[in-house]
């Protein structure tokens, strides 16, 4: 019988681990040209305590050595598409199941490359990461509700899926995926590359909504939350979406204050939004009594 493996969210962590690798991560965050993947297995490190720098280093290494498996030679999107679908899709089984959106692993890239699954933007990672390093022209696709990769010039939508194992997509295969999950139609901004801070902004968000479901993993929510809060941009209602986790995981003082600080921000805008905020402020301090 095979001993449990506990799950990023089951094991203890570190105070002075954790500070670093927030200060790195937003340091990388800010470079000139920020490491995808560096970013990815930093947000990962902070969720999964036994991911150490060796760990970080060895996942790199792994990226690098799929890079050295792509042939050489390839000239066209349409041949790098290829490439990467018989590599990553066929020969290494990268790709992703329904089951997969239940696992906070499948939202960090270590694990999804010793698991080979993983959700969308993930696999998407991986398989940005792959091509770059071998020098193929590369982009991640921000789909509403399913993230994809493209290849080439964007203009030209030479696109592929990897939670389907690369499954060349067609232009009607993405407004069918849009119109699918939002109703809508796709936009020609939608099949926009996606830059680095926006896809681990993504990343988290997913992370975020995960933990919503299950009240036992507010600490991963609030991880989430910090981590999203020290990219150069991200919404500003993070800020109260923190204060709300800190009232939740019973720090009532801390999250009533950063409400109010909220408040503060928002009350000449939005007035009653801000008086709102205060009462909910003055609601968590009452937990006190």
């Amino acid at each position: 019988m095979n001993a449990h493996r506990p799950g990023p969210h089951e094991r203890p962590d570190d105070p002075d681990r954790r500070d670093e690798l927030f200060r790195r991560f937003a340091a990388e965050a800010r470079a000139e040209r920020p490491d995808l993947a560096e970013l990815c297995l930093l947000l990962a490190a902070v969720a999964d305590p036994a991911l150490d720098a060796t760990g970080i280093d060895m996942a790199q290494i792994e990226l690098d050595e799929l890079a050295g498996r792509l042939p050489y030679g390839l000239r066209d999107a349409r041949a790098w598409a290829s490439a990467l679908a018989e590599l990553l899709g066929q020969r290494c089984g990268f790709a992703g199941s329904p089951a997969d959106y239940r696992r906070l692993e499948s939202s960090l890239l270590h694990e999804v490359l010793r698991r080979r699954r993983g959700l969308p933007i993930l696999l998407s990672v991986v398989w940005i990461e792959v091509a770059r390093r071998a020098g193929g022209p590369v982009y991640g696709v921000a789909l509403p509700g399913h993230f994809v990769v493209g290849f080439g010039d964007p203009s030209q939508h030479v696109l592929a899926d990897p939670f389907e194992g690369g499954r060349p997509l067609t232009g009607q295969d993405a407004e069918l995926l849009v119109a699918g999950t939002t109703g809508a139609p796709l936009e020609e901004s939608m099949l926009a590359p996606a830059r680095p801070l926006e896809i681990v902004l993504r990343i988290l968000n997913n992370i975020r909504a995960w933990a919503a479901a299950r009240p036992e993993h507010t600490d991963a929510a609030l991880w989430a939350v910090d981590l999203s809060l020290l990219l150069p941009s991200h919404p500003a209602r993070l800020r109260y979406e923190r204060a709300q986790l800190l009232v939740q995981s019973g720090q009532f003082l801390r999250g009533a204050a950063e409400m109010e600080e909220y408040a503060d921000v928002v009350a000449g805008v939005e007035p009653e939004a801000a008086e709102a905020i205060r009462q909910r402020a003055r609601a968590a301090r009452a937990l006190l009594n």
